[in-house]
C-alpha cells in the first residue's frame, strides 16, 4: 500500500498534528496516524511507507500492556478493530486500516511528560554545561547514554507549532494544579519503568521517552490523568540495540534519531520546509520502526 502523507475524510472537523489526524466524531475522536516524519519539530516533505501503522499497533499493544501491569491504569483507546468504527467511516478503510483508532475525548494537559533514564540528547548537552538536566542535579562523571541513578521526569511545554520548550516541574504544576500533575509524573515514571524492565528483555533499552495525559470530568471528577496520543514508540521514544549498548558515545537506534542524525550532516537550518529524505534514509527508517515493533510485540508486522 502506498504511504499515506496526509488522510482525507469529508465534512468532518479535523485538527492535524505534525503525525496524527484527529477528525472529531462528537464524543469521540478518530485518530489516524499518517506516515509524516517531522524531526526539530518539523515536518518532512517525504513520508515514511507503514509508519502510522507501526505507531498505532505499538501504541494500542502498549496500552493492552499497562492495563495488565497496572490496576486501574485509564487511556483513550475505545477500538482499534475497523469493523467496529461508524458505518459513515467504512468507505475510507484503506486509509484507516491498521492506522486508526477510535478514542475518548479528554481535556489534554498541555505538558510534554518526559522521562529518562539514560543521558543523552539535549539532556546530555545540558549536563556537559551545568551537570543537571532541566535543574535535577545528577552525580559527577556521567558518560554520554549512561543509565542514570535512577529515572528522572523533565516536563516540557506542548506547542501545536515549533518547538517545545522544558520547564520545571514547579512551573509545570502552575500550568495544570500541583495535585494532577504530581500524579501524572508518578504515572510516567511508573509507565516508563514497566516498559523498561520489559523491553530489556525483548533485548531492548528505551533510553527515554514522553507520555501526553488528559482528563476527564466523569472519572474522579478530572482529577485522574488518562493516557493519551501514543505511547512508547520510535517517534516518542529513543530506542537502543542492549547487545551492543556501551556508554561513553552515540547510541545505534530503533527511533527517528537516525533520521535525526541524517539531518545534522546537512546545511538545513531546522526551519521549515523541511528537505527531502533520500530513499536509502526512507528504506532504513522504516527497516528500523518495523524491527523495534518485531522485537518489542513478538509479532511479526503486517501479520
Amino acid at each position: 500500500m502506498p504511504a499515506l502523507l496526509e488522510s482525507s475524510i469529508p465534512n468532518l472537523p479535523v485538527r492535524r498534528g505534525k503525525v496524527r489526524d484527529v477528525y472529531d466524531l462528537g464524543d469521540t475522536l478518530l485518530l489516524v496516524a499518517s506516515d509524516r516524519i517531522s524531526a526539530f519539530d518539523v515536518i518532512m516533505p517525504t513520508p515514511i511507507p507503514d509508519k502510522g501503522a507501526i505507531l498505532t499497533q505499538l501504541s494500542n499493544f502498549w496500552f493492552d500492556f499497562f492495563q495488565k501491569q497496572i490496576p486501574g491504569i485509564k487511556h483513550h483507546l475505545v477500538t482499534a478493530d475497523i469493523a467496529g468504527f461508524p458505518a459513515s467511516l467504512q468507505p475510507y478503510a484503506d486509509q484507516l486500516k491498521g492506522r486508526a483508532i477510535i478514542g475518548k475525548k479528554s481535556k489534554v494537559m498541555p505538558i510534554e511528560c518526559i522521562v529518562r533514564g539514560y543521558i543523552t540528547g539535549s539532556g546530555w548537552k545540558d549536563y556537559l554545561k551545568t551537570s543537571t538536566v532541566s535543574g535535577i542535579k545528577l552525580p559527577p562523571g556521567l558518560k554520554q547514554c549512561d543509565k542514570m541513578p535512577a529515572p528522572i521526569f523533565t516536563p516540557s511545554t506542548k506547542a501545536d507549532a515549533g518547538h517545545d520548550e522544558p520547564i520545571s516541574f514547579e512551573d509545570a504544576c502552575t500550568q495544570v494544579g500541583t495535585d494532577l500533575m504530581t500524579k501524572a509524573r508518578d504515572l510516567s515514571i511508573l509507565l516508563y519503568t514497566k516498559a523498561a524492565d520489559y523491553a530489556r528483555t525483548r533485548g531492548i533499552i528505551i533510553a527515554d521517552t514522553k507520555f501526553e495525559f488528559g482528563t476527564r470530568p466523569d472519572i474522579d471528577g478530572g482529577r485522574t490523568p488518562i493516557l493519551i496520543d501514543e505511547a512508547l514508540t520510535p517517534d516518542s521514544s529513543r530506542f537502543w540495540p542492549a547487545d551492543v549498548y556501551e556508554p561513553g558515545h552515540d547510541q545505534p537506534s530503533f527511533d527517528k534519531q537516525y533520521v535525526r542524525n541524517y539531518l545534522e550532516t546537512l546545511s538545513w537550518n531546522k526551519t521549515p520546509p523541511g528537505p527531502t529524505l533520500p530513499d536509502d534514509v526512507v528504506k532504513n527508517t522504516r527497516a528500523k520502526y518495523v524491527e523495534a515493533y518485531e522485537k518489542l510485540t513478538g509479532r511479526k508486522f503486517g501479520n
